[in-house]
């Protein structure tokens, strides 16, 4: 005990005796300062400055930025009040608090109080020194001089509010408080303010989630001098007894997490970064997008795009149901991800279609089998619905007169288009035909709601953006044409069980079933939904309007409780039947049109081409349809009956094999058909 009492005095003689000597101006004045510029915790926040995601330091703590005026105020008083009282007057050292201390150690042969400030603590926390040792101590004493000649008290309470240790990697009062409480420092319960007060004195020892016996004690102890001081009553204190202690450590946030990624690398330098999502509509997407692949196997993946069209603000973002490596592969942000658009991209043509003027919502297209110069698309449903109004072609999603608006406009005006949109398609070979239309193209969830955005805006392309200002627009398409489009679109039925509403929304399926899409818009949002594997192998049976398109409706119930209506026409629209359209408007014309048989020219009606018939004692029935008789018949281009008056023949001709069968009418037109007879 006499060796323990002799060394603590004589090492502080000895520094005393060097203050002394040297000078105490220019012995504080040389002192080596730590750094005081800290690596704090990256953060990306919501619009409102809510925390959506922060990321750990270099090596692993959670050191979140903080500054007393975001802590609570009964906390910072409980703060001073218990660990150094005379903060706001001492120069870094407390002289009285440290001749007890020195007092205590001499008589008792240990260290019984430490007498350490809150700018002594700082010291030690800044260059991670012990508590303990003498040497430590004195060094202590000197950075906390130098402190404070170099910072202000608000400058170095911050320091000890960033610094603080509260058990495990959780540095700062800030990370405790999201940590223990799920909540910012701004307002705590005296409770709270008691323990968070109490936890840096021993960090492990009193950590709430593996000792809430010790940590409950430690802050009663707290709470007690808190109400001997005057700070709070007994009513008080009798309350924030109650009041449970935490036993587990919360998750830090992790919305948007691939959104809030890329923003980290897109600028590593940057601390904090605001966006423009909305932190509770974002928690609200992606807790449907968990229940939209719950049930549906391990490998179905969803992501969702939410935007204020008017401003192309995007205020929730969606990569994945999950961002994790599993067999979702939720670590892939597919809002991101080039997949084929199916038929979403329809829309856009259509509009393109009116502003060039080859059609009108009522004019009349052909749903015939036809071949563009070798392609030769189908309907989904194989089935052809003959002369059809563009406004049921688009709703109906036909791919044959869609490929032919195409094939009119030409597919580089397509990509033109997507362009203006702000929209880098990728086109397989690089050079684009008329499977563009059908969605032969490369984009991403956000280029598709960004077309659509600029379909709701009236045919003006604002690019979306999460950071920033607005940016200017281009127009894409006239706002007439922008407006005919919508205005078809929510002409569409809901899926079933969805509300009945004016909904402007179009699905659309890719080729092998690997992309299943949904993307609406009302008066002021817009929503794209996608729904596939992240690897893009087939989901057997998936389908936009079956699949995708009751996500997009749930995500605008969630979005809001009604819809907003869309814009009125524009004063220039013309809105009449087709009988009223201008003679060109009425019936549309492919570039084909010239080299196509007219509408009355003749026709063999049976057999039909390709058919296979049987003889009926070495004669078959033959029929025409159209053209002007009389009417001569041949077989392989022998004439087998001539100026047949009547429509229909009875033909003799040889026995079985291949035939090919014309008819001339009396203009001189002819028609033929290829058939097997047996």
């Amino acid at each position: 005990m006499m060796r323990a009492r002799w060394f603590i005095a004589a090492a502080a003689g000895l520094w005393l005796a060097a203050v002394v000597q040297d000078g105490v101006t220019g012995w504080i004045a040389r002192t080596d300062l730590p750094p005081l510029a800290l690596e704090t915790s990256v953060e990306v926040v919501a619009r409102d400055g809510s925390l959506l995601r922060a990321y750990t330091v270099a090596d692993g703590r959670w050191r979140m930025a903080v500054t007393p005026g975001a802590v609570d105020a009964g906390y910072l008083a409980m703060l001073v009040n218990y660990e150094d009282k005379r903060f706001r007057q001492h120069p870094g050292i407390d002289l009285r608090a440290m001749a007890r201390a020195v007092g205590q150690a001499l008589w008792n042969g240990r260290v019984i109080s430490g007498g350490s400030t809150l700018t002594m603590q700082v010291a030690r926390l800044l260059e991670e020194s012990g508590t303990g040792k003498v040497a430590g101590k004195l060094r202590q004493m000197r950075v906390a001089l130098a402190l404070e000649r170099r910072l202000g008290k608000d400058e170095i309470l911050s320091l000890y509010l960033l610094l603080a240790p509260f058990g495990g990697n959780l540095e700062g009062v800030r990370a405790a408080s999201i940590a223990y409480f799920g909540k910012e420092p701004g307002r705590l319960t005296p409770a709270e303010a008691a323990l968070l007060v109490a936890i840096p004195q021993s960090p492990e020892g009193r950590r709430p989630d593996r000792a809430p016996g010790r940590a409950e004690a430690a802050r009663t102890r707290v709470l007690a001098r808190a109400v001997g001081d005057g700070l709070i009553d007994a009513e008080q204190a009798d309350a924030a007894e109650r009041e449970a202690v935490p036993t587990a450590r919360r998750p830090f946030p992790a919305l948007a997490p691939h959104l809030a990624d890329r923003m980290r690398l897109a600028a590593p330098g940057v601390g904090r970064h605001q966006l423009t999502l909305d932190a509770p509509l974002q928690r609200k997407m992606e807790e449907l997008a968990a229940q939209t692949v719950a049930g549906r196997g391990t490998r179905l993946q969803v992501a969702m795009v939410v935007a204020d069209h008017r401003t192309g603000e995007i205020l929730a973002s969606v990569g994945s149901a999950a961002y994790q490596g599993d067999a979702r592969q939720g670590f892939v942000d597919m809002t991101r991800a080039l997949r084929s658009p199916g038929s979403t991209l329809k829309p856009l043509i259509y509009g393109l279609a009116f502003d060039e003027g080859l059609a009108h919502p009522e004019t009349l297209v052909e749903d015939r089998p036809t071949s563009f110069g070798g392609y030769t698309p189908q309907n989904f449903d194989r089935v052809f619905r003959g002369d059809i109004r563009v406004r049921e072609a688009l709703q109906l999603s036909l791919n044959i007169p869609v490929v032919a608006l195409t094939d009119a406009l030409g597919p580089a005006k397509l990509l033109a288009a997507m362009r203006r949109a702000g929209v880098e398609a990728v086109v397989p070979g690089g050079q684009p035909g008329l499977a563009v239309a059908l969605g032969g193209v490369g984009v991403t969830l956000e280029d598709m709601v960004q077309i659509y955005a600029a379909l709701a805006r009236g045919g003006v392309a604002l690019p979306l953006r999460v950071t920033g200002e607005a940016l200017p627009g281009e127009r894409v398409l006239s706002e007439v044409a922008a407006w005919q489009v919508g205005d078809i679109l929510s002409g569409l039925a809901p899926p079933p069980g969805a509300p009945l509403n004016r909904l402007a929304y179009k699905t659309g399926t890719s080729y092998g079933h690997r992309d299943a899409w949904a993307i609406g818009f009302d008066g002021r949002h817009v929503i794209g939904v996608w729904l596939g594997r992240a690897d893009g192998t087939p989901v057997p049976g998936v389908f936009g309007a079956d699949l995708a398109a009751p996500v997009l409706f749930r995500a605008f119930a969630r979005l809001k409780p009604q819809l907003e209506p869309l814009s009125p026409a524009p004063p220039a629209t013309l809105m009449v039947s087709n009988a009223e359209l201008p003679q060109p408007l009425r019936r549309f014309r492919s570039r084909m049109a010239a080299f196509a048989p007219a509408a009355d020219a003749p026709a063999v009606a049976f057999p039909p081409d390709g058919a296979e018939v049987e003889l009926n004692d070495g004669a078959l029935l033959v029929r025409v349809r159209g053209g002007a008789g009389p009417f001569t018949w041949l077989a392989d281009g022998v004439p087998v009956a001539v100026a047949q008056r009547g429509r229909e023949a009875m033909l003799a001709l040889p026995g079985p094999g291949f035939l090919t069968l014309s008819v001339i009418d009396a203009e001189g037109r002819s028609a033929r058909s290829q058939v097997r007879l047996r």
